[in-house]
């Protein structure tokens, strides 16, 4: 089998090579006008963020299994995948311990106000004051608040885990727009409308594409948190930008946006936002611990290792 890497540099980890006979190739980065090119060949295709179209998969006609670096699969058409017999896997589970972490970074910061602190400090605020600690800026605790989770894999259920530890109310919303309400679960609608944060963890599709738009913010409480750790489409972007200009929202901790690597013009890099101290980015990290980036090195393997014996693992298509 020819294995063909297309993304070297997106993981700090040792990718073990299958245990059977193959050639590998491996290039450090790939973009979108050199996945054909480069995938000609393969039998394997192991990519990250690098897209593969209907129109790529019809140019390969060695390809039979593309094994997805990430639990998200939108840069993959599976449709084309499925209709040409192609295999595609993605890694599960590896990041339920990192990215819930991430998550309560965020929540912790944003209710804490550590960023309007940290730049009072710097103003020499707390040397000019009368009394032992300054009050510049209101603190709220988690616990007792109500926590609202979109998306129930296991990404979304460590958040339920660390939520509950931390004494919060924790609602699992019902998809958008459902007829019926699954026990367990509560009304998309009533999550919006009772949650002091909202953290998000379904995958981008069309059915979750702009899943937070201008009506979801203003139907929010003006005291809610919204943190995104999943996909930026999930959220529509510019709304949030005017959200967090006029004040519709507490605050937003993101650590995705809708393109990435983002154009210096995004509207969520706009120099205004990321001065705000209730507004926290972080470039796509969540996931990135070194363990985490290990055990998906070596999910990814076992995938692979899967495929070739014949066996289904972590399929999608």
């Amino acid at each position: 089998m020819r294995i063909v890497h297309l993304e070297g540099e997106s993981l700090i980890a040792e990718l073990r090579r299958p245990a059977f006979a193959h050639t590998w190739i491996e290039y450090p980065a790939t973009c979108a006008e050199q996945v054909a090119e480069r995938l000609r060949g393969a039998t394997i295709a192991i990519t990250n963020k690098a897209p593969i179209s209907s129109a790529t998969v019809d140019a390969l006609p060695d390809l039979k299994m593309i094994a997805v670096s990430a639990t998200g699969t939108n840069n993959i058409d599976l449709a084309a995948c499925r209709q040409r017999g192609i295999v595609v896997t993605n890694v599960q589970g590896y990041a339920q311990q990192t990215v819930p972490e991430h998550v309560f970074a965020l929540l912790l910061a944003l209710s804490r106000n550590l960023l309007a602190w940290r730049a009072a400090l710097q103003a020499g605020r707390w040397s000019q004051a009368t009394q032992f600690c300054l009050f510049d800026h209101p603190i709220r605790d988690l616990h007792g608040a109500t926590l609202g989770v979109i998306g129930s894999g296991s990404l979304g259920e460590g958040v339920v885990r660390l939520g509950q530890a931390f004494g919060m109310r924790v609602l699992r919303a019902e998809r958008k727009g459902a007829a019926v309400v699954r026990p367990g679960y509560v009304a998309f609608a009533e999550v919006l409308a009772e949650a002091d944060a909202i953290s998000l963890h379904c995958p981008l599709n069309e059915e979750t594409h702009h899943l937070i738009g201008l009506a979801e913010l203003q139907a929010m409480k003006r005291s809610a948190l919204l943190i995104n750790t999943a996909r930026g489409g999930i959220v529509d972007e510019p709304a949030l930008a005017r959200a967090l200009r006029e004040g519709w929202i507490a605050g937003a901790g993101f650590d995705v946006l809708s393109s990435e690597p983002p154009l210096a013009d995004h509207p969520l890099l706009a120099p205004d936002l990321l001065a705000l101290p209730n507004f926290l980015l972080t470039p796509h990290v969540a996931w990135s611990s070194r363990p985490a980036m290990q055990a998906l090195a070596d999910q990814v393997t076992a995938n692979i290792e899967a495929f070739a014996a014949g066996v289904a693992q972590n399929r999608v298509a």
